[in-house]
This record gives structure tokens, sequence and C-alpha cells, in this order.
């Protein structure tokens, strides 16, 4: 997941002239807000649901040190050891995310890799799976703190969604504004409630100090061996300790990988062991606290300020899913799984604050949808997770490819890396795959619908592409054409934006047919994603000159970069390439696309593809072209 985390840039930009420190410290603590929002809000829940089926079945004992010792390994093994100390040194030009992980993988394969692309398709699917489910059961394990409230409690059942709903469409309602001006304070917020869980799981370490013997990982391991399928069933809620630990590696690129490691490491690993701990140890000393101990272990005397402050790490926790849902969905974009989509920026100043109309609203309406029909964080809880796993395990193969292929390892320890991160996460997703009755095909089923989506796009595309180079004429060959029947020429330049360079661009060959008139400037240009984030203004256009009336450019943009080619072509300045943008006329060509089923996809998928087509965002708003300066002209493909 990668989101725009405004205030520690903020906070870094503002300490840019101090020292190193203090900007070091800036980002862990930005990092702290965003990066572990979500699982920082775990422990609200993962120890109450693992318990919950132990209650029956398990003594006391055996099950708070199983469930403690399972949740402290799980932390170290896959957050800790996984993804700080290996998956971390996988970075995509400092950038991290599944995307960013498929686009590395691609980039050492030196090819274009079906299997790989497909695997980061997957990983961004599942991502939105596990996007949709977060702030409904963050918002919602606090908001159900009010059924335990002092004096009220009693009461305030039947107020607990709707609560949850009013604040979750008040987060979504406010994206469009953009978040820079409250985003700093994610940071100093996140950081006191870790020093709260901290605080409160020594305050109870102390009501059983033989808690502490769950440190051992022979609890956890005997706990498994004596319940055998049960113990199977209680790992998938051990599971919700460990959500948002990806987070760790898709917002790599926004803080840096030391500033979360040292976070992780000082303040939020510690954190979360204590209170899990503490919960143990309330459980062990009074068994009835199982039912909800987060809550129970908070005294009555600063119940509601901790309500409040976790109802707020939870509305931040959201709002780090939603924003990383906008930028997962910009490189898609870039990166050619979705087609084009309306994306906006939200600051001038904040690189990567933008915001996504569309994702935005599909989010709230199935945000709410889960909030009203699944009604408590339990019933939720038992949905959440499988998406998460799925995505942890496409990071583990595609890691397997940077160690074999980029860092040229022996296949031995590319081989041992793989399967023993790929156990974890096979056993995890085993686990979880028992909770599909119980509401975990939702996320699947969303995934597999996203997945289709992608594949139609890209088929879809490479489809077109094909059969628009079989029916276009090269353009070298073009050219010599054109030299022996010289055109009408018009006076200015002309722009003609295309996919493929080395074909004549539909729209110069409607322009000749039709107007029959020639530019006297003609560029034809090309926009390409790079495999990596951005790419510097120095490698941002390249011109080739065809010959007098034709000059081929190429400009260069990163998959977390937002197109703009006025601004791009500004640069052409400095090659020698001088034109007035706004005495510019761009050339693009509009395909009607009709279905055809005898060529191509299925029936089904070709009407898919072209009403993706035909809501996709105008590329004129897209590139940020002058729409006074564009003119359309069309042709008809069957696809």
């Amino acid at each position: 997941m990668a989101d725009p985390a405004s205030g520690a840039l903020e906070a870094a930009e503002d300490s840019r002239h101090a020292p190193h420190k203090d900007s070091f410290r800036a980002l862990a603590l930005g990092a702290i807000g965003v990066v572990f929002g979500d699982i920082g809000t775990s422990p609200l829940y993962a120890m109450r649901e693992a318990l919950h089926h132990t209650k029956d079945t398990v003594s006391n004992e055996l099950a708070v040190l199983g469930v403690v010792s399972l949740v402290t390994w799980a932390l170290i093994l896959i957050v800790t050891i996984k993804y700080v100390v290996f998956l971390m040194r996988a970075d995509n030009k400092g950038e991290g995310g599944t995307l960013a992980l498929m686009a590395l993988a691609q980039r050492s394969l030196g090819r274009r890799s079906t299997a790989v692309f497909f695997l980061g398709a997957v990983g961004a699917a599942l991502f939105y799976g596990d996007g949709i489910i977060t702030p409904a059961v963050s918002v919602l394990s606090a908001i159900e703190g009010l059924k335990d409230a002092p004096g009220i409690g009693h009461r305030m059942g039947p107020f607990v969604v709707p609560i949850s709903a009013a604040i979750l469409v008040a987060l979504f309602m406010v994206q469009a504004k953009g978040t820079t001006s409250i985003a700093r304070f994610f940071g100093p917020i996140t950081a006191v409630w870790f020093l709260v869980l901290a605080g409160l799981g020594v305050y109870h370490i102390a009501d059983d100090i033989s808690v502490l013997r769950a440190l051992l990982p022979h609890y956890g391991v005997i706990f498994l061996w004596d319940n055998g399928l049960l113990g199977f069933i209680i790992l998938g809620s051990v599971f919700l300790a460990v959500t948002g630990a990806e987070a760790l590696y898709a917002d790599m690129g926004h803080f840096g990988k030391k500033p979360i490691q040292a976070a992780w490491l000082i303040l939020v690993l510690p954190s979360l062991l204590l209170n899990y701990l503490g919960q143990g140890a309330l459980v062990l000393s009074n068994p009835a606290a199982r039912s909800n101990p987060f809550f129970e272990m908070i005294p009555e005397v600063i119940y509601w300020p901790v309500l409040l402050l976790a109802t707020a790490a939870t509305v931040i926790a959201s709002q780090a899913v939603i924003t990383g849902a906008f930028s997962m969905t910009q490189q898609a974009v870039q990166l050619g799984l979705f087609p084009r989509i309306d994306i906006r920026r939200t600051s001038e100043t904040q690189a990567g604050q933008i915001y996504v109309p569309q994702v935005n609203t599909i989010l709230m309406i199935g945000v709410l949808v889960l909030l009203f029909t699944f009604r408590s964080s339990s019933n939720l809880a038992a949905a959440y997770g499988i998406a998460v796993t799925g995505s942890m395990f496409i990071d583990t193969l595609l890691f397997f490819v940077i160690i074999k292929h980029m860092w040229k390892r022996p296949t031995w320890q590319a081989w041992l890396a793989a399967l023993g991160f790929g156990a974890l996460d096979v056993t995890f997703i085993s686990s979880n795959l028992l909770k599909i009755p119980e509401g975990a095909w939702l996320p699947l089923v969303l995934g597999l619908v996203l997945v289709v989506i992608m594949w139609t796009w890209t088929r879809g595309a490479q489809i077109l592409t094909d059969k628009t180079r079989r029916d276009s004429v090269p353009l070298l060959e073009l050219s010599e054409i054109l030299k022996a029947r010289a055109p009408h020429r018009a006076h200015g330049t002309a722009i003609f934006l295309t996919s493929d360079p080395e074909m004549a661009p539909v729209a110069l060959m409607h322009n000749l047919k039709h107007n029959k008139v020639l530019h006297e400037k003609n560029i034809i240009l090309t926009v390409h994603t790079a495999e990596t984030p951005r790419v510097k203004e120095d490698n941002r256009v390249t011109i080739e000159p065809i010959n007098d009336d034709f000059k081929k450019v190429i400009i260069n943009y990163g998959f977390m970069e937002s197109p703009n080619l006025p601004k791009a072509l500004g640069l052409c300045r400095k090659l020698g390439l001088k034109f007035d943008i706004m005495a510019t006329s761009f050339f693009l060509g509009r395909r009607s696309v009709v279905a055809s089923a005898q060529s191509g996809m299925p029936l089904w998928q070709d009407k898919l593809f072209i009403f993706l087509m035909r809501n996709a965002a105008n590329p004129t708003d897209f590139y940020k072209i002058p729409p006074g300066r564009v003119v359309e002209l069309g042709t008809q493909v069957t696809v």
C-alpha cells in the first residue's frame, strides 16, 4: 500500500535545513501515523477473536499462553523478519509495494513476463479487497467500546453502527479537499496511541506475571499441536494481529527504509507486544474479560479519553488505507492495468496528495454495505485477513524473482527464502480459507472481479494495438510517400498522440485522408511509463528526428507520477525543439470499438472492454492538454 504521507513529508520539508537527526525523527514520526495505523488498531479485536474460538474447549491458561505466543511470533516472523529485515531490501528506486515489486521484477528479468504481470495484478486486486474492509472493521471496533462505557454502555448498543457510519461518511467526504492540513497530526496522535497501548499493557502484566512465558515459541507450537483443527482455525484470528504489515513495505518511498525500521523496532513492536501480554495477563486473572479484553483493561477514570483516542487512531488507519487505494490506482493506471481514471491533485506542494473520485465513491459504498450487512467487528473480522495473506504470498513469489535475477543469488538461496516465507504465508492462507463461509468470500469475490477487469483491459488494449498496427502504415514509409506526393501545408505545429511511435498515428492518417493537409512541423508524441517510480527531469523527454517534416518525441513518466504534457513539452526547448504550445494543435485518435464474437476475446469480455473504454477519463483532461488546442478524429475498430 503506498499512500501520500503528507504530514511526514511536510515535517521533513520544514526541517530540510535542520540537522539530519531532526529530519530522521520527523520521518519516523510521520511513519508511525501513516504506516502503522492499521496494525496499531489490531489490539482492539485480534486477541478477542482468537480467544473466542477457545472458550468452550481449551483451559483458560493454555488458551491465553498459546494465543499470546502465536501473536508474538507472528509479529516477529512475518513483520520483523520477512518485511523489515528482508523484503525492505527489495526496493524499486526507494519505492515498495506489490506493483513496485512487480515492476522491479520485470526489470530484473529484462523482459515482460506474463506470470509476473499477472501476480502484480492479483496482488493489486487483493489490496482493494482488504482495503474495503479495513475502515469498517477498524472504526466499528473502536465505537463498540461505547457498549462498555461507564454509566451509559447498556444503552449504546443500537447506536454503534449509525455512529460508525457517520464517522466513515464524513471521512470519505473530506477526501476531495485533501488531508494536507490535518495529516501533520497523524504521527503525534498515533505515537500517543502506541504509548497508551504500552502503558495499558505494563499496567496489566502485573495481574499475572506468568504471562511472560508466552514469549517462548513452544507455547504456541504446543497449543497448535494439542488442538489440531481448532488451533488451525485460531491461526486465522491470530493473523488479524499482523494485518497492515505490508504497509511497512508499501510506504517505504514516502518515509525511507531506516525511519520505518526505527519506528517499528523502537516504538511500535514493543508497544504491541506489551499490550498483547497485558491483555493475556488480564484474562489469566479474570477469565470473564476474554469477551472484550482490550476495553476491559482500560481503567474507568481514563475510559473516555482512551475511547476517543482509539477512535482517532482507527480514523487515521482508515485514512491511510483510502489514500493507499488512490495511490495504488494511480500506479495501476500508469502501468496499464486500468483505463485512464480522473485523478486530481489536492495539494500544490505535497507530492502524492491525490484524490480519485470514482475510487472514493466505490470504497464508501462498499464500506457502508459491509457495515450494515455485518453490523459487528466480530462478524467483519471473519471476512478480514484472507486478502492480506494472499497479497503477502504474492510478495514472496515476486521476491523469489528479485533474489534470483536481480541479486544474482544461487537458485538454492532463492528457493530457501521463498519456501521459508511461503510456508508461513500458505499456513495463514489455509487457516483463513476456513473463514470463507463466514464472510471471507467477499474480498475474494471483489479481488476476482478486479482481476477480470484488469485482464480484460490489458488484453483488449493489446488486441486494439495489434489491429491498429496491422491497419497502419510505418511512419518512415509514410514520410517517403509524402515526399513524392506533397500535400497542402498548414502553418504551425501538429502533435499526434500515439502509443506506437513506429507507425503513423490514426489521427495523422485521417487528417491526410479527409483534410488533405500536413502541418509545417509534425510531432509524433508517445507517453511511456517506466518501470521505476519516478523519472528524473533530465530523462523526461527524448527527441528523435525522422526528417524535416516529422520528429518523434517520447515523454517518460514513472508509475507513481501524473502526466502533464504541456509541462513536459516545455523541456523540449532545452533540446532544440521550439514551438508555441498555444499555437499548436493536438490531434487525438478517438476509436469507436465494436464487439465481435468472431475475433479477439469472448463477446462478454468485448462488451466489458467497450464499457471500460467509454468510461475512461478524457485524454485531454488526463494529460492536462489545453482543451482549446485539441482536435479529435474518430475511427471504428472491431475487437
